[in-house]
């Protein structure tokens, strides 16, 4: 598998007139190797690919295993730069030129490859590698879908929970922990949880703000497993039954993300399914203040290609896991946030594959 994502690589680089490759950008460097342990760059040389690192890889299963045949290069001296000496070796190796991921590189590092590798030319790799991990295979999606299941049990085991008067900040570190607890490799991103008037929005970062009856309490997750990053967001009420206001806009959301998620479909343009969610809450008036997409690509990080955005160009695959998450924030009252996982489906196999399962109906808790 690792091989062939190499093999695909060296392909678009050799057609670019570059004999090697140096990936620095750490989900690369674990997509294309197996495992990326802090500061490791991948070199794909002209007779072998080298995972040159600062220290031995760790053996843990949340961190990866190395390709075996990949060979891995520890440096002798600590302190040591291995993008630096990987481009040395990629000299040595008879390299005439190397492409490099300058959108990941400092300046400084740039110019320290040039220094030591004076004889090569330097192109830019660009995207390319991001462009490859944009459609997942099965094994990657098994990934997604068990960290999909260890968020919806400890989103589950907390709506079982006494809720009013714990804090914000509170709720999100007992979520994360169950998240490890449920077998997680650590939370896919900061938790939020939002509550009355901060209910709704986008990243919120939990304060101490205690939950109160009546609440809007909007709670955004994921599950980090074996690398692979899924989020799961949603919105309830607290102690009481839902007022009218609170009604209307959650139906309104609701109707929104249902939109998107219908949009769904291999050929569907990102901006069409932006648009499908982004229409129905533009129609009741909330075109003020929206966020600026409605989803966005998962996958070895939490937030990937494809952004799912009004002026986004391109056109969905099968086999993409995206989210659909659209909101309303109201100043001073609060707002919803309905935010699922799914895989991207022709119709013939069902359709878009729902990983998140949590209920969405407007709960009393």
């Amino acid at each position: 598998m690792y091989a062939a994502r190499r093999t695909r690589l060296r392909e678009r680089c050799n057609a670019g007139g570059s004999a090697a490759a140096l990936v620095t950008r750490p989900a690369n460097v674990r997509y294309l190797a197996g495992a990326a342990p802090h500061g490791a760059v991948l070199l794909l040389g002209r007779h072998e690919d080298l995972l040159v690192c600062q220290s031995p890889p760790d053996d843990r299963p949340y961190e990866g295993r190395p390709d075996e045949a990949v060979r891995v290069q520890v440096l002798p001296q600590p302190g040591g730069d291995p993008a630096v000496a990987a481009a040395g070796l990629a000299q040595t190796q008879g390299a005439d030129s190397l492409a490099i991921e300058e959108h990941h590189l400092t300046v400084a590092r740039h110019r320290a490859l040039a220094s030591v590798a004076s004889r090569l030319r330097l192109a830019d790799l660009g995207g390319a590698v991001e462009q490859l991990r944009v459609v997942k295979d099965e094994e990657e999606i098994s990934c997604l879908r068990i960290g999909a299941e260890i968020a919806d049990q400890a989103l589950g085991e907390l709506l079982e929970s006494i809720l009013v008067g714990r804090t914000e900040r509170h709720l999100a570190l007992e979520l994360e922990r169950r998240l490890v607890d449920h077998g997680a490799d650590g939370p896919a991103f900061p938790t939020s949880v939002a509550t009355g008037p901060n209910s709704g929005r986008r990243g919120h970062r939990p304060t101490d703000r205690r939950v109160e009856e009546g609440d809007f309490l909007s709670v955004c997750l994921g599950a980090a497993y074996r690398g692979y990053r899924c989020e799961i967001g949603r919105t309830f009420v607290i102690g009481t039954s839902p007022a009218d206001w609170q009604i209307q806009l959650y139906d309104l959301v609701f109707a929104a993300q249902r939109a998107g998620r219908e949009a769904l479909a291999p050929g569907a343009a990102y901006r069409d399914v932006d648009r499908a969610a982004r229409q129905v809450l533009d129609s009741a008036g909330y075109a003020e203040g929206l966020q600026s997409l409605t989803g966005h690509g998962v996958g070895l990080e939490i937030d990937e290609d494809p952004q799912l955005a009004p002026a986004a160009m391109g056109k969905l695959d099968a086999c993409v896991p995206v989210t659909v998450e659209p909101g309303v924030h109201l100043p001073g009252r609060g707002g919803v946030r309905i935010d699922d996982t799914l895989v991207v489906r022709p119709e013939a196999d069902g359709g878009p594959e729902l990983l998140t399962i949590t209920t969405k109906e407007l709960l009393a808790l």
